[in-house]
């Protein structure tokens, strides 16, 4: 496709300007009009004409998704059209990317795309969940429904992550300012203290020396101290996105008490919740597993359910292979065999979700609980020390004039 830099009047006359990706001229005029514009000039852009374009707006939240579909399905039920709702919904939401993807999505629609084909065009921004039960709704003519099960699901993630990341926010918060206040008192205090100590004849004690010379190394070093720091954490980064560091902190959250708690009952709570939209939708098993599988974080629950729907594949029931892998507990399990038997394996699943989303905030306030002792501790030995150092030449100098 080529690109073409256009000015256009839109539909309340103000003029704009913009770039534009068609096959031809004439295609670009025609996806102009489509979005209620009236071209004035259209010209074709070279690599050098052509416009930078960087979008520095962010990808859309669940939050974001979740409002976008409940107001979708407040307007199918008004009796308003699918193309109409995909264009109001692109006026009125703030996001742009999300904007710009409801823009193209309608375009493909008057194409004769189906909405969840259309939606697929843009992976970045439609998690594949909501792409796959738009599909099942087309095919059972319930798509309110379906978007209904998607924007229930996608506010109960919203709402989970938001509390998570408010759990976060105290621990951070302090680290942050330990850090700031350790290089403060390293840059400005520690080596005022040595100087004066130092015209004083005194002798420094042992802390004090220790405090003095990560002084002078921060001081005289610094150039190598941030660049090296600064590789390491892009180190951890890069690491952490490979199949090995994947499993190494996979394990680690598993493994680390603080954490385990609170992993295992988000997987269960996130692959029960899904897996009960998916199939209240019509979406099949194999495929609702499937979907699960790249929707959780850690990368042992998603090897253990890949290989649920390799089993599943071969006849076996879904409560066997997650019993045999070891991760989920036992409610999981139990509760998919007890709803299997029954044949209503989404009710069950559905409650399954609302316990373990209740465990997960429990999680998430035993972690909070946990953790304040541990960074008192940080915080009492970070401080201590630099008081320490700062306190022992005083006291021994104190100790001299006594003796004399």
């Amino acid at each position: 496709m080529a690109a073409f830099g256009y000015v256009a009047v839109d539909k309340s006359g103000k003029e704009v300007k913009g770039t534009i990706e068609a096959d031809n001229l004439e295609s670009a005029r025609q996806d102009l009009k489509r979005k209620d514009m009236t071209p004035i000039s259209i010209k074709a852009q070279g690599a050098l004409s052509k416009d930078i374009n960087v979008d520095f707006s962010k990808k859309p939240s669940n939050r974001d998704l979740g409002v976008m579909c409940r107001q979708f399905v407040s307007m199918q039920r008004a009796g308003v059209t699918m193309l109409e709702c995909l264009k109001m919904l692109s006026e009125q939401t703030e996001n742009q990317k999300l904007r710009a993807a409801l823009e193209q999505t309608k375009i493909d629609v008057e194409r004769g795309d189906s909405l969840a084909g259309a939606m697929g065009n843009h992976p970045n921004i439609f998690p594949e969940i909501m792409i796959n039960m738009v599909s099942a709704g087309e095919a059972s003519g319930n798509l309110d429904v379906a978007l209904e099960r998607v924007s229930s699901q996608l506010e109960r993630s919203a709402r989970t992550q938001a509390m998570i990341k408010k759990a976060m926010i105290y621990p951070i918060a302090v680290c942050v300012v330990a850090i700031v206040v350790s290089i403060v008192m390293l840059v400005v205090v520690i080596p005022g203290y040595s100087a004066m100590f130092e015209d004083l004849g005194t002798e420094l004690p042992g802390i004090t020396k220790l405090y003095v010379a990560m002084s002078d190394a921060l001081i005289n070093y610094w150039f190598i101290i941030a660049p090296v720091v600064a590789g390491i954490v892009f180190a951890i980064l890069a690491y952490s996105k490979t199949d090995s560091g994947k499993h190494f902190f996979g394990k680690l959250a598993l493994k680390v008490p603080i954490l385990s708690n609170m992993t295992i009952k988000s997987a269960s709570s996130l692959t029960a919740r899904t897996l009960s939209t998916l199939l209240g939708s019509g979406v099949p098993l194999i495929e609702a597993v499937d979907i699960v599988s790249g929707v959780v974080g850690n990368v042992y629950f998603k090897e253990a359910l890949k290989a649920a729907k390799e089993e599943i594949t071969i006849g076996m029931p879904l409560s066997r292979p997650l019993e045999e892998c070891g991760l989920f507990p036992p409610m999981v399990y139990h509760m998919i065999r007890i709803g299997e038997e029954a044949g209503n394996t989404e009710e069950m699943l559905d409650k399954l979700a609302d316990y373990y989303d209740e465990e997960v905030e429990m999680a998430v306030a035993s972690m909070m609980a946990a953790m304040e002792p541990m960074i008192i501790v940080v915080l009492a030995v970070v401080v201590g020390g630099l008081v320490a150092a700062c306190m022992a030449p005083m006291l021994t100098m104190y100790q001299a004039l006594e003796s004399v």
